[in-house]
Order: structure tokens, then C-alpha cells, then sequence
């Protein structure tokens, strides 16, 4: 089992910047590929971001590229998610995920490719 805790969501403006936090326990940490998600009312659960075990491959939604950067600290079983020039659709619940799948590289996109997830933290852009 691998228990996922996210932190750093917020309200900001149009433009601003946060970091997201996933905080890992449980497994070891380090054998799992990475990934965020997020989720807006109505719409269904969207890939954002993904990070390989190793840190060598990182993955984003076209509509993050240039803005988002994930990476992650395996000492202490942490991933990150640095959101720069965000925009009000980037408004959602994001969810930070854990993979094990031997496949990842071509799956990383997918909700099923991920084993355990966390319980979201409230993003909030405002225009």
C-alpha cells in the first residue's frame, strides 16, 4: 500500500504560480512512476503530468507544456508540481497518483495505469 497526501492548493489570480505537494508513505517510493491529475466539475479526470521512477522521463497534457513542471525528490518521498502562468481553466481538484505499471512509459496517460491516488487538493484561478 502507498499512502498519497496532497497540499499546496489554493486561490489565485490569473497568471500567478503555485506548488503542488504529494506526500508519499508507505512503499517504497521510489519504485513507483509518478503522475498528477485533475478533475473540474463536470468534466471527467485529466492527465496533467507524469514522472518515471528514475526521474529520466517526465510527461505533460499539451494544454500544461511550457507552464507546469513536475519533478520529484525520492529521499523524501515527495513529488512536486510547480504551476507557473496559470489561467482559470487550470481551475480543478488535482490529484496526485502512483504507477506500477511495467508499461508506463506508454500508459502514463491513462487513469488505469495508476494503483493509488490521493484525495485531491482544491486548485482555484480567478480571472
Amino acid at each position: 500500500q502507498v499512502q498519497l497526501v496532497e497540499s499546496g492548493g489554493g486561490l489565485v489570480q490569473a497568471g500567478g504560480s503555485l506548488r503542488l505537494s504529494c506526500a508519499a508513505s508507505g512503499r517504497t517510493f521510489s519504485a513507483y512512476a509518478m503522475g498528477w491529475f485533475r478533475q473540474a466539475p463536470g468534466s471527467e479526470r485529466e492527465f496533467v503530468a507524469g514522472i518515471s521512477w528514475s526521474v529520466r522521463s517526465t510527461y505533460y497534457a499539451d494544454s500544461v507544456k511550457g507552464r507546469f513542471t513536475i519533478s520529484r525528490d525520492n529521499a523524501k518521498s515527495t513529488m512536486y508540481l510547480q504551476m507557473n502562468s496559470l489561467k482559470p481553466e487550470d481551475t480543478a481538484v488535482y490529484y496526485c497518483a502512483a504507477s506500477d505499471d511495467r508499461y508506463y512509459s506508454g500508459r502514463y496517460y491513462y487513469t488505469g495505469a495508476y494503483r493509488y491516488w490521493g484525495q485531491g487538493t482544491q486548485v482555484t484561478v480567478s480571472s
